[in-house]
């Protein structure tokens, strides 16, 4: 994807949300620290944005012209006009943060500044929460256990927190190249990967600060999962081989089942790993159908670009069950997680999509209550090299 890069963390809000009340995240069983030498992540936490906005929202003496110019909000306002599709930018936050400061009527609250102003106490809670909750290293260990112990990464990724920005999302990832404090959005790959997260929305996660927490936990595990699992192809022989020879559509929807159904699955894991609700599998089916459906276009010698460029960008909406690669991936590494043990989800990431897979056909195989690939499919699965 070239252009301004946008990807939403949040999308798997929707997810999470309907698992909150049963949240264990893995971290918990497995420490907070990095214990592979090779293997380093580092965040690096900004909440200056989010601080200076709760002063202000509690009527404390705040320079607006200041405020808006801190980098987290000048992510925060350039993406809510991306999103919005409107010239936002600094200037506009710096009159409306202005306008809020005083108490005037906001008639286009595009940041949703009187909503944070109403939740300031509960916002507050929660920066204070990861301010001494260690959250960095919390996500960082998350990320690191789901990772084979010889795994090479070094990554360093900013992380602004603010509490501002558009309606439609909580939490995402641009790739930024700063000039002194002036924000370039360059395109995926390019410049450096930086992660924001909107406390004024987190606090809709849940009841409690503590269900809000391990919830935006989750969803930023989910995102350093995937920066992670790229730094990690580039170090891997494996990777590089597999990439040259797996470069068909049917292979790019496999490569994002795999890289979001693990990213999804390690945002929660259900009670004791085994609780799920009442449907899951009455949806997994339904996901699976539709898997089947476009992955059988997908593999159709004369479907054109364009719409294996669509179905691709289908598998993996925002906030969405109609997900179907991301759904449906994140039932197989929990079938796998469960059914043959976590070393053998492990393994998957050094060995590819179509290890994971097969790995889930042996399964479906013994068990004909899992839903199943169409034989179109399977049999590509069990060709392929």
């Amino acid at each position: 994807m070239h252009g301004p890069h946008l990807h939403r963390a949040a999308k798997s809000r929707g997810v999470i949300a309907g698992y909150l009340p049963c949240l264990i995240l893995l971290l918990f069983s497995n420490g907070t620290g990095q214990t592979n030498p090779s293997f380093s992540i580092e965040l690096r936490p900004d909440y200056r944005a989010a601080e200076q906005s709760l002063l202000l929202f509690e009527d404390n003496p705040v320079g607006s012209g200041s405020l808006a110019a801190l980098r987290g909000n000048r992510i925060a306002a350039s993406t809510t006009g991306l999103i919005a599709n409107s010239d936002s930018v600094t200037m506009l936050l710096r009159d409306d943060l202005d306008s809020a400061k005083y108490h005037r009527i906001l008639r286009n609250d595009i940041y949703h500044l009187e909503e944070a102003r109403a939740n300031a106490a509960q916002i507050r809670a929660l920066l204070t929460e990861l301010e001494r909750s260690y959250f960095t290293r919390k996500v960082e260990a998350t990320v690191e256990q789901i990772f084979p112990q010889d795994a090479r990464v070094s990554l360093t990724i900013p992380m602004y927190a603010v509490a501002l920005g558009h309606e439609n999302v909580d939490a995402y990832v641009r790739s930024i190249r700063w000039h002194g404090d002036v924000p370039e959005f360059t395109g995926e790959g390019e410049g450096e990967l930086t992660i924001v997260i909107n406390l004024a929305h987190a606090v809709r996660y849940g009841d409690s600060t503590r269900e809000r927490y391990l919830t935006l936990l989750g969803v930023v595990a989910h995102e350093v999962f995937h920066a992670a699992f790229s730094d990690y192809k580039k170090h891997s022989s494996f990777w590089q081989d597999y990439r040259s020879e797996h470069h068909a559509p049917i292979d790019e929807l496999f490569d994002l089942t795999q890289n979001e159904g693990i990213a999804y699955y390690l945002s929660i894991d259900q009670r004791g790993h085994g609780y799920v609700p009442r449907d899951w599998y009455t949806r997994a089916r339904e996901t699976f159908a539709q898997f089947n459906r476009n992955g059988s276009e997908l593999l159709s010698p004369r479907i054109s670009r364009e719409r294996a460029v669509s179905l691709i960008r289908s598998a993996n909406l925002s906030g969405s069950h109609d997900s179907y690669g991301a759904m449906c991936g994140m039932f197989i590494a929990r079938e796998i997680d469960l059914r043959m043990g976590r070393a053998d989800l492990i393994r998957t990431i050094a060995a590819g999509p179509i290890d994971m897979l097969r790995k889930y056909l042996s399964l479906a195989a013994s068990d004909n209550n899992l839903p199943s690939f169409s034989p179109p499919i399977e049999q590509y699965i069990r060709s392929s090299q």
